[in-house]
């Protein structure tokens, strides 16, 4: 019998019972043909390769991470908090040292939900990875250095917004251009916020982008910087719409360059993301990641239509990509360099205005945020948050959110701060996040099975 040399913990659940729409990319058998593979390749008689079931999530873990307008019962769906716990149950395997590493294999996907939900954006609409990392902090505390390397062909602009500011977790995402596809961002000068600049890294790869390409972007710039930031757990969100057959992009990676870059990466959790050929690519990517996780050989990997000379990188790409790594690492090298008031003012605070758009429900939001410019911690923000479209109609929030290791000042601020928003009279409802205390407080409280 075969056996791991990593040991390695899968949790599937393919959220049968949950579609967008029955021909949408994100549709219930988007990974039955995933599951038959590993069966037809007895990945599960492998010894030290185990099958565990998700549970179902409940408020708590969710609103660590996101404010759900007007509640979690109204925006989330089972399958949803099934999705999240299948992804907390892959940090506790590890944490736990019941495993080595551990693959979430789930769905409903979730990078592009950001901290604030009106609805589903990019087919998301919480964000598994980050309820996932404030889950492992809430367990480990808030000193551990949490590494999130996004390998989906869009820019994880949820994941990016949600740990914009946040000292302790470093965001890579590599992705197509997003000049050329949804949602539209990701480039090299978004690098985070005022108390963590630099630790936001956008790696925009042209379409046409092989294994080549994006095989030499890890090497070169992302392995050296992980080496060098040095973090206690290493997250792959493991995208797989870089796949040259994927109908959504316009990318050219194969499963064999999956397998290799899961090798170079070696994660201690994997996290499902996108990937939508789900007969040519899902099954073969996924059994790639799998070997290559327990330390197997995956040089015999290839999909039945696989043909070397027509999928071999187009020549002008490579120029682009070093180009990009060029300039990426050089901005890595000097991030100390930059003075804070260079980027972000001299003023208390550092505002900044985003629309955004939640293409999968039809709801444009507008956001004005301002962050706390504070020299003893990453400083407490405020939120004002208007949405209309879709089924929700019109609606206006304010939220305030305060960091871990907040100063006292700051906390002392932002809870003043939530008080005075509540007298004003000018908002639907008034949010308020403590992540270090654990704190979640609404007014007024749209009390429904399910939430607070």
């Amino acid at each position: 019998m075969a056996k791991a040399k990593r040991s390695v913990g899968l949790i599937f659940f393919p959220a049968f019972d949950w579609c967008i729409t029955p021909d949408h990319p994100e549709r219930e058998e988007r990974l039955l043909y995933t599951r038959d593979q590993i069966m037809e390749e007895g990945l599960l008689d492998i010894a030290g390769i185990y099958e565990y079931r998700p549970y179902v999530a409940e408020d708590k873990p969710i609103q660590r991470v996101h404010i759900c307008v007007p509640s979690v019962a109204r925006r989330v769906s089972e399958p949803h908090r099934i999705a999240v716990g299948g992804s907390m149950l892959a940090a506790d395997l590890v944490l736990d040292n019941k495993v080595d590493c551990a693959f979430a294999l789930l769905r409903p996907p979730g990078h592009h939900a950001n901290r604030v939900v009106h609805g589903a954006r990019g087919f998301c609409t919480v964000n598994n990875e980050a309820i996932m990392v404030e889950h492992m902090r809430r367990r480990l505390g808030p000193s551990i250095r949490v590494a999130i390397v996004d390998t989906d062909a869009h820019h994880a602009d949820g994941t990016q917004d949600i740990f914009y500011n946040d000292p302790g977790i470093l965001h890579i995402s590599l992705h197509q251009d997003g000049r050329t596809l949804y949602p539209g961002t990701g480039f090299v000068t978004e690098r985070g916020g005022p108390a963590a600049y630099g630790n936001t890294i956008n790696v925009p790869l042209p379409p046409g982008t092989g294994d080549e390409g994006i095989l030499y972007v890890m090497e070169n710039l992302v392995m050296p910087i992980l080496e060098e930031w040095k973090p206690d757990y290493i997250i792959n969100a493991a995208g797989q719409d870089n796949h040259y057959s994927d109908p959504l992009t316009n990318m050219n990676f194969s499963a064999g360059g999956y397998a290799r870059l899961t090798e170079m990466l070696r994660p201690d959790i994997v996290v499902l993301e996108g990937g939508y050929s789900i007969e040519g690519a899902l099954p073969y990517v996924n059994v790639g990641i799998i070997l290559a996780l327990a330390g197997l050989d995956c040089s015999s990997l290839r999909e039945p239509d696989w043909k070397p000379d027509c999928l071999r990188q187009p020549q002008h790409v490579m120029p682009i990509v070093k180009n990009v790594v060029s300039e990426v690492r050089r901005q890595w090298e000097t991030r100390h360099q930059v003075k804070r008031e260079d980027v972000f003012g001299r003023g208390t605070n550092y505002v900044r205005d985003r629309s955004i758009f939640y293409d999968t429900d039809q709801i444009v939001e507008k956001q004005h945020e301002r962050i706390k410019l504070c020299n003893d911690c990453s400083g407490w923000r405020e939120i004002y948050s208007q949405a209309a479209g879709g089924r929700i109609g019109h609606t206006q929030v304010a939220i305030v959110t305060v960091p871990w290791l907040a100063c006292r000042n700051c906390r002392r601020e932002a809870v003043e701060a939530y008080e005075r928003l509540q007298t004003l009279g000018r908002f639907d409802q008034v949010f308020y996040q403590d992540c270090e205390r654990d704190e979640y407080l609404c007014a007024p409280d749209h009390h429904e099975p399910g939430a607070l």
